[in-house]
């Protein structure tokens, strides 16, 4: 069975988004942020240039060069890390006027990820102070709300990714997650309500994918004692990792591609050996740079936690190739079901972890996937 790939995309890469015109002015977007980053140690390659320009991702021209590229490569789906807080939506624009209105989007899948955590203030960040500016603990209306507009629009446009027939939805933390109803069983009712609705309204049901990870990294993040124990008890159908530093973080300033990779083995393996039966598609991660979400006149010593924490180096597009090919072959040679694994990510540009061509390797992390998933 073919091996499905997907892409986490971060959608904050286009121009008058409501909430960021109003905190940041008009005009902005995160371009801004990787624009301003500056070396923070010997050899730190910063800012680095995004090898397309500075594009506008509701543009649906410049998503169809981003979906071309990611087709070509042999990327399936495209998950939107998807906002949606207690008075509307965030960072939609790229998906439903850029996606949406792209004239080649039936080459790529899509699905959404709730990135359901607070949102904070760090584009850029000053040291120990991250004003809290959207709570990711919504109300129970809130996740109905949610609810019917994925049942309503999103599940039903031919593009949406499914598996075995069923849209995909993630959730992405799920400590807040269960925090909105009050209790496990609260949550395990809202998520058991949806599948209901999603049969009521004529489709074969929903598949519940859960966010899994260890260390906490964003500012207000919490993480279970065991999130697949979690997860198993209210019903989702499978896991997933969002990014190796979740559950791989290593002491600063700077850590080797390596042992990121191999602290990330460790739990992959660990994880599936004490959870039997609930599948889990692993991640592979192209590289962890959070420092252009710092402000320049900042001190940085790596040692300050997220993020102002540790750097990944020697993340090169043979090593990262290596990793694919690794994690393709242990998910094919195992007995899971579900032949299905992600990236981190197509352009997570401020965290170091993107696809898209810069100009410092080009297009070589593209062309590592390409190799191993098109030959």
């Amino acid at each position: 069975m073919k091996t499905m790939l997907g892409c986490y995309y971060f959608p904050n890469y286009h121009t008058d988004d409501a909430r960021n015109t109003e905190f940041h002015g008009a005009g902005w977007s995160e371009w801004e942020v990787v624009k301003q980053a500056v070396p923070r140690f010997e050899g730190h390659d910063q800012p680095r240039i995004p090898a397309w320009g500075y594009t506008d991702e509701k543009d649906p021209a410049a998503m169809a060069q981003k979906i071309d590229a990611a087709a070509d490569a042999g990327i399936d789906v495209f998950i939107f890390d998807w906002y949606y807080y207690d008075d509307g939506p965030f960072l939609n624009r790229g998906l439903e006027e850029g996606f949406f209105n792209a004239p080649n989007r039936s080459r790529m899948k899509f699905c959404t990820m709730w990135a359901n955590h607070d949102w904070v203030d760090i584009h850029p960040a000053v040291l120990k102070n991250y004003p809290l500016l959207y709570g990711g603990l919504v109300t129970p209306e809130t996740f109905r709300k949610i609810c019917k507009l994925h049942i309503e629009d999103y599940f039903r446009r031919p593009e949406y990714f499914c598996l075995d027939g069923k849209p995909y939805f993630s959730i992405y933390e799920l400590s807040k997650f269960v925090a909105i109803f009050g209790s496990v069983e609260g949550a395990k009712q809202a998520l058991e309500q949806f599948r209901q609705d999603c049969v009521a309204a004529g489709l074969p049901g929903v598949h519940l994918n859960a966010i899994v990870w260890g260390k906490p990294i964003v500012p207000g993040e919490e993480t279970p004692s065991d999130p697949g124990d979690l997860a198993r008890e209210l019903g989702f159908d499978s896991t997933a990792s969002y990014v190796w530093a979740h559950h791989s973080w290593q002491p600063g300033p700077t850590a080797d591609y390596l042992p990121f990779r191999d602290g990330y083995f460790q739990f992959w393996n660990e994880f599936t050996a004490n959870h039997p039966g609930l599948e889990y598609y692993p991640n592979a991660t192209v590289g962890w740079d959070s420092t252009p979400r710092t402000r320049a006149d900042q001190p940085w010593t790596g040692c300050d936690g997220y993020p102002f924490g540790c750097c990944m180096i020697n993340n090169t597009p043979e090593r990262f190739k290596q990793a694919l090919k690794e994690i393709k072959t242990q998910l094919e040679e195992s007995s899971q079901k579900t032949k299905f694994m992600t990236i981190n990510s197509w352009n997570e540009w401020t965290e170091g972890s993107y696809l898209e061509p810069d100009n410092v390797n080009g297009t070589g992390f593209l062309d590592a996937v390409k190799e191993v998933f098109k030959g």
